[in-house]
């Protein structure tokens, strides 16, 4: 069938781009990310053009998009009333859903794209609940070319190795647009239950006494905690799980060739730059202004200076341990001191130090610009720094990704307990 589908493109090219992704989404059975990915080959082979590639199968998925609505919308509420308990879906569910789907509902139908089986279903699902048509077009429409860019983007830079590589394209796009489900998830419960997480944990932890005599707060803030720990912990196993299990090839090649298919040998200046990001120069400095900082605004300047050294030097211990653990040769051991590199070492430490710098820095100062920018500059400065040791070979990607991980983990683990100390304290 994946044969088919090429010669196809080979001979009709932007034709099959239209047609496909509009009738896949009319829930008919053809693969419009093979259809679109294959494109993106054509594309690097320069026999179709990347932007009108991009433009005609956006366009086809919104029309395929648009019928589905009207289906849905001519069918309405009277088809579900009828047949709707055969599928659980009977007419106080659908209300819900309706109800939902009206207020919020919408704006997942951008992430709905890379999620097979959901996608085939927005659009008539749309339609049923009633949702405002200009509402839908905007974002049916804005995801269609998102969609159309990525697959037919990732075709294009990958070009001959596509078809080696596109199943686990799919399967890290699912997992990243799950997580971003998530996100979203947290965000409505957030936005719904009227929750101001950042600014009342900040207002919290500044005011740890107050707290003590809030048995409601004191529950959410433990529960909030301790969730994001676990959760932080399960990715951890996991990770150890697929180290044990050997399945980190696939994740490091598909990686490692994107890495290097996005940027070229012109980025090796840009690429230095960012790898002074990992160096203990750079770092030691950063730890030093650390403790600076707690002793001209610190409160509690024993506790956090203690914090401070537990974090960093208790940090690259339980890292090298884990390194020593797992005995895992990187891809250039030679440029190490240590050729083990799982958890990788930089990326664990970029996110420690620079994330304790940035808690700290958010629970002193007032602005609500510093307390959203900062956790923002650390993950950008981390990645920046994590991406150049892949780029230059010293690390496997997935040795990043494990820093990153097991660094939230400890930085996490420290802070909350740093924070226990405090507000115990404050009650003495």
């Amino acid at each position: 069938m994946l044969n088919l589908i090429m010669n196809w493109i080979d001979q009709h090219g932007y034709t099959v781009l239209f047609f496909v992704p509009m009738l896949e989404l009319l829930f008919l059975p053809v693969s419009a990310e093979v259809v679109m990915g294959y494109g993106g080959v054509l594309v690097y082979q320069e026999k179709l053009n990347w932007l009108a590639s991009i433009l005609i199968a956006g366009v086809g998925s919104s029309i395929g998009m648009t019928l589905a609505y009207w289906i849905g919308y001519k069918l309405g509420t009277p088809f579900f009333e009828k047949y709707g308990s055969r599928i659980h879906m009977g007419p106080e569910r659908l209300e819900k859903m309706s109800q939902w789907f009206q207020k919020s509902g919408y704006k997942v139908i951008m992430i709905n794209y890379f999620i097979t089986g959901v996608r085939h279903l927005t659009g008539y699902f749309s339609g049923i609940t009633g949702i405002s048509f200009r509402v839908y077009m905007l974002y049916a429409y804005s995801g269609a070319l998102i969609w159309a860019s990525v697959f037919v983007s990732l075709g294009k830079l990958f070009g001959p190795q596509w078809e080696k590589y596109h199943n686990s394209i799919k399967r890290y796009l699912l997992i990243g647009t799950i997580f971003i489900a998530l996100l979203f998830i947290l965000f409505y419960l957030y936005k719904k239950y009227k929750l101001p997480l950042m600014d009342w944990t900040v207002k919290a932890l500044k005011r740890g006494e107050r707290i003590l005599h809030s048995a409601r707060k004191v529950e959410m803030l433990v529960v909030v905690w301790f969730l994001v720990l676990v959760s932080l912990f399960a990715l951890m196993v996991g990770l150890i799980q697929d180290l044990l299990a050997n399945e980190f090839t696939q994740f490091d090649d598909v990686s490692a060739f994107l890495v290097h298919a996005l940027f070229d040998d012109k980025w090796s200046i840009w690429m230095s730059f960012f790898a002074l990001l990992s160096s203990w120069k750079l770092l030691g400095s950063i730890a030093v202004l650390t403790f600076l900082w707690i002793l001209i605004k610190g409160k509690d300047r024993m506790l956090e200076s203690v914090f401070l050294i537990i974090v960093i030097l208790g940090g690259e211990l339980w890292e090298e341990g884990l390194r020593r653990l797992f005995q895992r040769v990187g891809p250039a051991p030679a440029n190490l001191n240590v050729p083990y590199t799982f958890p990788g070492e930089p990326t664990f430490m970029m996110l420690i130090v620079f994330g304790f710098a940035a808690f700290l820095l958010i629970r002193h100062h007032g602005s609500k610009w510093i307390r959203y920018l900062s956790p923002l500059l650390t993950i950008i400065l981390s990645i920046l720094g994590g991406l150049s040791l892949i780029y230059f070979g010293k690390l496997y990607p997935s040795d990043a990704a494990a820093g990153y991980v097991f660094g939230g983990f400890w930085l996490y683990l420290n802070i909350v307990t740093m924070e226990i100390f405090r507000l115990f304290a404050k009650k003495a």
